[in-house]
């Protein structure tokens, strides 16, 4: 097989030329193309043969050129021969890692039914006419074949080469010479458009882009910087040459009669200027109340506390000393949570005027073509037996349904499996596509998750105007049931084919081994039993037997692109393209990429925060998308808007501060109780609303719109004016420095890291920090760039001129997706700071939350986005047992947070105090189990001694008590009226609040002390699990009773209080002077502590009428048993005998 190494395409444009150690980029990775045809033989394709044969046309053939201007430099416009080379580097699987050279795999297949839209791989197209060639022929966007000769001999790129270059250039097909033997002219006859302008030579595809965007200055930005502005020029000159450089109005005339004055357009002077978005304050009727309330409990707390110490119970100190303790911490603890909740905000966005500056035609954009960023949508998948495929190809389908500009948009899923079930699950999401997506955009469906869709219980007719939906949808319907059938059987297929291509391999080895041991008995022949792909070859990732070099920890790194980049301009589809009428419907897909990282023994991989880091560079050399949503594969988009509402806050004025917007997080399947708080309403409705007034939620590892240069670890723009100091000396020394960066460039102080004191930061350190990749370090200036909001107002600072980013793309060609293989390989990581200060960050198992401190950390603002239709939809585990693991999950990142330097304590001057705070309860709140659970034994302990936490119930005590519980039950009522939940949502967050505080909480803290104490990792697993029974019902799942070792303190907390109930009454009812006050305390209590483990109870019961008979059993042998003990251990007064006076009748 050839090899070949590609020259790399683009230079630095970030390196300086001083720095030694990079004036040698390291080597690019070899690439090897081959595809394997039908006869057997290999047809070997290399990047030179393309540059020298294809990439050579002189451009000579030009009849108008207009001279470059300000407003018109010459534009790179993608030739017939990149387009051939992007056709060939779609339909080729990638492969490669350490040690390995690059491969590119041809594959003419990649699903065993039939591709069908032209971007997919191995898209259905004509072969070759050439004998022996099983090629496809050359296409265009539409799929429609290109035929370089009059008489349409179908021919393939490789052989019309061939022919024009030994073949003397004549058709085999007709015999006649050709006409065109350059590519690119064939191209420009077929389809009878001239060609672009040459690109200007000497520099990088990167360094071409950012200097084009660069050029286009708005009339605004020229009028601040008093640059040349073209545009004014032609208006006030009255040129007319230029399409889109002149406005003409509507009378014909640009002036008022006199040839001195000019007359400003009406789109300037009558068109104000107006925000993306607004801030929503809460009522003052609501918030002046509640932020006095939190005053008043307070100092009530404060002193009740007082109160306590000074008046200790001396019958039972150890009893009061206990209490006091709990209730100090616990008073602390409410502080923690109920000070950031002092600011909430609500925010609202305004979709009409996002389509009006960004996709209206105006002087800087006269064919009104998008000017809206590109976004770069992560969705990640490890297990494809934990995470069904047919799930995850939902949301990728809801993905490339988005309302969003399609060639501003890309997918990526990450599949850190390496399996085979899941890529080609994807490639069947990325053929049903091409009748989903249309669809959607003929008929506006949502949602955009078509079993969500189809399995909605209202109308699905209602508000649907177009005659012809009830077909569409009938004909769509029954293409989506036979797409489940074929995910579904995705496994049996895959094993199938491989065991019938084993068989083959072996009996070819048999036959092998007969031919060289004529007379020797045959010996049976073991063969590795490999996984084959659709197209007959070995898949490079994940076996489903093991083997050396292909199994889930040591497989290579693999990118395919599944659908490749969309054109430039809406391609519309036609009423026979397909299984519905297309008319004036855009057909394209945005491009969709699966990315297995490579995976090797001795390599710390780092889970999926070492997943997402690799898509981010993947992306980077691939699509550099400058703003990157990020979902987990169960979590779809449920509004197709959620990515313009996202980008109003953006590319709003002060946009370039924020860091990510963070969209809450909404479940299905969840019971209609909400037994066990899965909605999670109070944090997503309460705390991050409060945190959103103050620099902004916390990041909860989904549905976040991160901006690309914050996960590179660059400080905020402004961020030394921001942040002055924090005493007097610092401020002198910034205040000299803050004169001096106010003469820097903005393009330069717009990417700063803190441990940067220049000016000017010195990029030659950047390979340091992102590795050695010459194209990764080209791109984030560029990403820098593009994420700017429009420079639209004067107080727009660090904007972009209007336009910016209407122009195309850059191709895919095969050195830039070798580039994205080398740098998803598992040594790239090795000596930078990925993980450590760019990218997500390691060392936790919620590296979302680490993640989003370090932004807050140094500067960066979030917003939490809450829109009136829910943006994303997922799953939540609605079974006890599982539910009680991802809260135990939560924790213990929690207590790693602790116990690390991502504590809040050690947090920087540039996080604000009540921020702080937050994070500060971040890392604490697992802590509070220890006093939780001690807590919950006093009513017990109390019952069982006839004592009680205060000496007696006066008046003062009682008092307090219930202000303290008024005022508590106050705020709750007004959480609920600025927040909109609901009472009994919050009452479910509170009885699961002591669930998991005395369970998993708990199991968290041990399990954080051990390791860090002795360095000892406890994990808790499931030990023992039961089916249900009812498979048809929804809620199956939350009658399932799993055993797991976090269920033995809440039990024995149930158990105790229960017991002690009785034995304090039967204590009261038989004594001679019964105490009536100590019992009616404890019980109180008791009965706090039961009502709060009521789902707990209810969930050990299982479903109604089938609880096991195991829990009654042994409910029953503990309550004796320490009823029986504690009768033995403390009978009653005035009795030696075990059991007491007390006699049956």
């Amino acid at each position: 097989m050839a090899s070949k190494s590609f020259k790399a395409s683009r230079s630095s444009l970030s390196v300086s030329s001083d720095s030694p150690d990079l004036q040698k980029p390291p080597l690019p990775p070899a690439v090897a193309f081959s595809r394997r045809t039908s006869s057997g033989r290999y047809v070997s394709y290399s990047r030179d043969d393309l540059d020298s044969e294809i990439g050579s046309g002189d451009f000579m053939n030009y009849t108008v050129h207009i001279p470059p201007t300000p407003d018109n430099q010459p534009m790179e416009t993608a030739s017939m021969s990149q387009k051939v080379e992007e056709q060939y580097v779609s339909n080729s699987l990638f492969t490669g890692g350490f040690n390995s050279v690059t491969r590119a795999h041809l594959m003419d297949k990649v699903i065993e039914s039939e591709a069908i839209h032209p971007q997919m791989a191995g898209a259905k197209g004509s072969s070759c006419s050439i004998p022996g060639c099983d090629a496809k022929v050359m296409s265009d966007e539409r799929g429609v074949d290109i035929l370089p000769c009059e008489c349409d001999f179908k021919i393939c790129r490789d052989c019309y080469i061939d022919a024009v270059k030994t073949g003397g250039g004549i058709c085999p097909g007709c015999k006649e010479p050709y006409k065109n033997t350059d590519l690119d002219e064939v191209a420009m006859d077929n389809n009878a458009r001239p060609l672009p302008l040459p690109p200007p030579g000497g520099m990088s595809k990167m360094e071409r882009r950012l200097s084009l965007m660069k050029s286009t200055k708005s009339v605004l930005m020229r009028s601040q910087t008093g640059d040349f502005d073209h545009n004014r020029w032609l208006f006030e000159t009255r040129g007319t040459y230029g399409y889109g450089n002149a406005i003409w109005p509507k009378d014909g005339n640009l002036g008022n009669g006199k040839d001195e004055e000019v007359v400003e357009p009406q789109e300037f002077i009558n068109k104000p200027w107006r925000p993306l978005t607004r801030k929503l304050k809460i009522p003052a009727a609501v918030l002046s109340p509640y932020r006095l309330l939190i005053f008043v409990r307070v100092v009530v707390l404060a002193l009740f506390l007082a109160w306590r110490v000074k008046h200790p119970n001396n019958d039972a100190i150890w009893l009061w000393g206990m209490s006091v303790v709990c209730e100090i911490w616990f008073a602390f603890s409410w502080l923690l949570d109920q000070l950031p909740k002092l600011c909430p905000v609500n925010r609202s966005t305004d979709l009409n005027v996002l389509k009006e500056k960004f996709e209206t035609p105006s002087p800087n954009n006269p064919t009104g073509k998008s000017d809206l960023p590109g976004i770069d949508v992560f969705v990640s998948t490890a297990d494809p037996e934990k995470e069904p495929p047919l799930v995850t190809a939902n949301t990728i389908l809801s993905i490339l349904a988005a309302e969003y500009p399609v060639e501003k948009l890309a997918c990526y899923v990450s599949d850190d499996g390496g399996a085979l079930l899941t890529f080609e699950a994807m490639a069947e999401a990325a053929s049903f596509a091409n009748v989903w997506v249309p669809f959607c955009r003929k008929h506006d469906i949502e949602p955009r998750n078509p079993e969500s869709y189809f399995n909605l219980k209202r109308d699905p007719y209602k508000n649907k105007v177009k005659s012809d939906f009830v077909k569409d949808r009938r004909r769509v319907k029954r293409e989506y049931d036979e797409f489940k059938v074929r995910i579904n059987g995705l496994p049996d297929s895959i094993r199938r084919r491989s065991d019938a291509y084993h068989a083959r391999e072996e009996i070819k080895a048999m036959k092998l081994q007969r031919q060289n041991r004529e007379d020797e008995p045959v010996e049976s022949v073991k063969i590795p039993k490999a996984t084959w792909m659709a197209d007959g070859t070995h898949w490079p990732g994940t076996w489903l037997h093991p083997a050396p070099e292909h199994s889930r920890g040591d497989h290579a790194g693999i990118i395919q692109v599944m659908l490749k980049p969309p054109s430039d301009e809406p391609l519309h589809g036609s009423a026979d393209d397909g299984l519905i009428d297309l008319t004036d419907v855009d057909i394209r897909l945005p491009l969709l990429v699966y990315v297995s990282r490579e995976k090797r023994p001795g390599y710390d991989h780092n889970k999926k925060a070492g997943a997402m880091n690799a898509l981010v560079r993947a992306s980077a050399i691939m699509s550099n998308g400058p703003f990157i949503l990020n979902l987990d594969c169960d979590h779809y988009i449920y509004n197709s808007q959620a990515m313009r509402e996202g980008m109003c806050f953006m590319m709003d004025r002060g946009g370039d501060r924020i860091c990510y917007v963070q969209f809450p997080q909404r479940f299905e399947g969840i019971d209609p109780s909400d037994r066990y708080a899965n909605h999670n309403t109070v944090f997503f409705d309460v705390n991050m609303r409060a945190l959103d007034g103050l620099m902004g939620p916390v990041y909860v590892g989904t549905g976040c719109l991160f901006r690309r240069i914050a996960l590179y670890g660059f400080d905020p723009p402004r961020s030394k004016e921001h942040h002055p100091g924090c005493c007097s000396c610092c401020l002198f020394g910034r205040r000299k420095k803050h004169s001096s960066v106010l003469n820097t460039p903005e393009e330069n102080r717009a990417l700063r890291m803190g441990d940067s004191d220049d000016e000017e930061m010195n990029l030659s350190l950047l390979p340091k920090k992102f590795g050695n990749s010459a194209f990764l370090i080209d791109s984030i200036p560029v990403a820098e760039f593009q994420g700017r909001p429009l420079a639209d107002h004067p107080a727009v600072k660090n904007g972009r001129p209007p336009g910016a980013l209407t122009i195309p793309r850059d191709l895919l060609d095969a050195s830039t997706v070798a580039e994205a293989i080398s740098v998803i390989s598992c040594w790239y990581e090795d000596k930078t700071e990925w993980g450590q200060r760019v990218g997500w960050i390691y060392g936790s198992v919620t590296e979302d939350v680490v993640t989003g401190y370090r932004m807050h950390n140094r500067g960066w603002k979030s917003v939490y986005c809450v829109t009136k239709r829910d943006a994303f939809r997922g799953t939540a585990p609605i079974n006890l047992t599982d539910r009680l693991h991802q809260v135990l999950r939560w924790a213990t990142g929690s207590v790693e947070i602790f116990f690390s330097r991502n504590n809040a304590l050690l947090a920087s001057t540039r996080m604000k105090f009540l921020q702080r705070v937050a994070y500060l309860n971040v890392g604490i709140y697992p802590f509070t189990s220890i006093f939780l659970i001690v807590y919950c034994f006093l009513p017990a302990l109390s019952l069982f001694s006839g004592q009680f936490i205060v000496q007696t119930l006066n008046v003062t005590f009682l008092t307090y008590l219930l202000i303290i519980t008024v005022t508590l039950c106050l705020l709750a009522v007004l959480e609920i009226k600025w927040s909109g939940i609901e009472l009994e949502e919050w009452w479910r967050n509170e009885q699961f609040w002591l669930i998991g505080g005395t369970s998993a909480h708990l199991a968290a803290v041990l399990q954080g002390l051990l390791k860090v104490i002795a360095g000892i990792e406890i994990s808790f697993t499931l030990t023992s699990k039961s089916a249900g029974d009812d498979m048809d019902d929804e809620f199956a799942d939350l009658y399932i009773v799993k055993w797991t070792s976090l269920m033995i303190p809440p039990i024995t907390i149930m158990m105790v209080n229960l017991i002690a109930i009785a034995v304090g009454f039967s204590r009261t009812v038989y004594s001679v002077l019964p105490q009536w006050s100590r019992l009616i305390g404890g019980v109180f209590f008791s009965f706090w502590v039961l009502a709060h483990l009521y789902p707990f109870a209810k969930g050990l019961m299982g479903r109604r009428g089938r609880t096991p008979t195991i829990v009654f059993v042994w409910s029953g042998l503990i309550a004796i048993t320490i009823s029986l003990l504690w009768v033995a251990i403390n009978p009653p007064s005035g009795s030696t005998q075990i059991g007491g006076s007390f006699q049956f009748p």
